[in-house]
């Protein structure tokens, strides 16, 4: 079978650039759900 190679190298190099988030990264965004999260307990318990 023939390998392109030009193909697979894009295919690698798209790939590489790629920043997909996950929810569970780290960083600001699962800072602000931890502290929306942690807001929403104290208000029930203090209800």
């Amino acid at each position: 079978m023939k390998t392109n190679k030009r193909f697979i190298k894009g295919v690698i190099a798209a790939a590489a650039k790629e920043e997909t988030v996950m929810p569970w990264a780290r960083g600001a965004r699962r800072a602000a759900f931890i502290a929306k999260r942690n807001a929403q307990t104290a208000e029930r318990k203090s209800a």
